[in-house]
């Protein structure tokens, strides 16, 4: 199985990992990293991967659980649920990075820096993840209106940090993140 995140550096929402074990006989041309995919070459390949994998899944942790665990292990313990949500368990998996999240004795499991642009199945979980995160905080945009995040999906955008500044964070705000952070203590005190 390809393992891969999304997320890590905006300043609200979750961060999101998928899990993709691909069909040898079904290949699906165009995998690559998905930060060096257009956006609606990702949804299509997004479409492909979920129709011709073995088993997908897409997993997340929530904002609480990557202020109160940090960025890092907040990943690791995304990656370690969509392993665990996998139809089929793998017998070693794949991560993209130079860390690997703990999933016990089910299984091997190797990291592999630039594997999201290298290894196809880790290529497949970019994807998934990217596409599903994108969509979730376009869907959030409109529970918390004025801060875009339609648009720039929670990363620190001009754009973003003016209109939290101008509204406060929200629910989704990682608090623990520098700006946000800064912001509340500016408020306090």
């Amino acid at each position: 199985a390809g393992v891969d995140e999304a997320g890590r550096g905006p300043l609200a929402g979750p961060v999101v990992a998928a899990a993709v074990i691909l069909h040898p006989d079904r290949a699906i041309d165009g995998l690559a990293d998905s930060k060096q995919l257009l956006a609606a070459d990702r949804l299509e390949l997004a479409a492909l991967i979920r129709a011709r994998a073995v088993s997908w899944s897409v997993a997340w942790a929530d904002t609480a659980e990557v202020d109160a665990l940090n960025i890092l292990y907040a990943s690791m313990l995304a990656m370690r649920r969509a392993v665990g949500r996998l139809a089929v368990l793998p017998d070693h998996v794949v991560v993209d990075g130079n860390c690997c999240p703990r999933l016990g004795s089910t299984c091997s499991v190797e990291a592999i820096v630039g594997g999201d642009d290298s290894v196809p199945a880790i290529s497949a979980a970019s994807i998934l993840a990217k596409t599903w995160r994108d969509a979730w905080m376009a869907r959030l945009a409109r529970r918390y209106p004025g801060y875009g995040f339609e648009r720039h999906k929670g990363y620190g955008t001009p754009g973003h940090l003016e209109a939290l500044a101008r509204l406060g964070p929200c629910a989704l705000h990682r608090r623990t993140f520098a700006p946000v952070a800064e912001l509340l203590a500016r408020r306090a005190g």
